[in-house]
């Protein structure tokens, strides 16, 4: 029996939390779990990806409603799963146990996929040799190993077998979706069959201020008003810390702002860039002395949104 995540719980949020609230749940888990700021660099990480996959199943629509539509576990017996085609019961299909992907036994069952097993007849009865089938699984990679690239240690635990370990180059540069392939680690092969190969595909690690379109990141950035038309040096976060972005003078929201050089590496060796998308946030709350500035510079100011006069 495979234990069962509560993704709500993981997150803090209720189950019927809006996408909004999730995501908003999500970037506040993410930046204190972070192993670049968890004090804890070893519980900091594991937290990190346990947060990414509870986000990953519940910020996108399709995996949240079959996550939902299977139901909580029986208290003290774990979490059952349905025979039939990929599930754990499915007849003559062994069972495959994933570790140091990132990525749960729950999640592995749940949204993970192999390729069918077994062998067939041909018309006289007598057994064919048959190639072993593909192994898929998912390996979740942070945005920093997308960068500079990492060796990850992943095994497989075959049925009831022994538990085999493989080291996995993760290279720099890559991508959402791409597989590595290790030959010949998939399932057996029948009847004298060649073995399958094991395919890892990587999905990328959210992150809480960065997000990923091809090359290039891009992250919100919320400037003052008064940043924005005066100008000034904001803090801007990177894959290599922070760094001070010129916001000109006049800027406007939904301007984006180019860091050349601090995206993800491109196929040519170059890198991507990034790009900060203004944002113009406004006080909450104002001082008496606030507030009579702010009229006064209404009153002052012969600008007006849209042309008014």
């Amino acid at each position: 029996m495979t234990e069962y995540k509560d993704y709500y719980e993981i997150l803090g949020v209720t189950r019927t939390a809006t996408p909004e609230e999730i995501r908003s749940a999500f970037r506040k888990k993410a930046r204190e779990y972070h192993p670049d700021v968890a004090k804890d660099k070893v519980q900091g990480a594991e937290k990190f990806k346990e947060v990414n996959e509870a986000y990953e199943v519940l910020s996108d629509p399709a995996k949240r409603a079959k996550y939902d539509q299977m139901g909580r576990e029986v208290p003290g017996q774990g979490f059952g799963w349905p025979s039939g085609p990929g599930g754990a019961g499915a007849p003559d299909m062994e069972e495959f146990h994933f570790g140091g992907t990132g990525y749960s036994d729950f999640f592995e069952h749940l949204f993970g996929g192999i390729g069918g097993s077994g062998g067939f007849r041909g018309p006289s009865g007598r057994r064919m040799a048959r190639r072993g089938s593909d192994i898929e699984g998912d390996l979740m990679v942070t945005l920093e190993e997308a960068l500079r690239g990492a060796t990850r240690e992943v095994t497989l635990q075959r049925g009831e077998g022994k538990t085999e370990t493989y080291r996995v180059k993760i290279p720099s540069g890559v991508r959402e979706g791409q597989r590595i392939r290790l030959p010949g680690k998939g399932e057996s092969g029948r009847s004298g069959g060649g073995s399958g190969d094991l395919y890892l595909r990587v999905r990328l690690a959210r992150h809480p201020d960065l997000r990923v379109e091809g090359s290039d990141l891009f992250a919100d950035l919320e400037v003052a008003p008064w940043e924005a038309v005066l100008g000034a040096s904001v803090a801007v976060p990177t894959l290599e810390g922070m760094v001070m972005l010129k916001v000109p003078a006049g800027s406007t929201a939904g301007q984006k702002l180019r860091l050349r050089g601090q995206g993800l590496p491109r196929e040519d060796g170059s890198r991507g860039d990034l790009y900060a998308l203004l944002e113009i946030a406004v006080p909450p709350e104002v001082s008496p002395g606030e507030k009579e500035l702010w009229e006064k510079l209404a009153r002052e100011s012969r600008w007006r949104p849209g042309g008014r006069s």
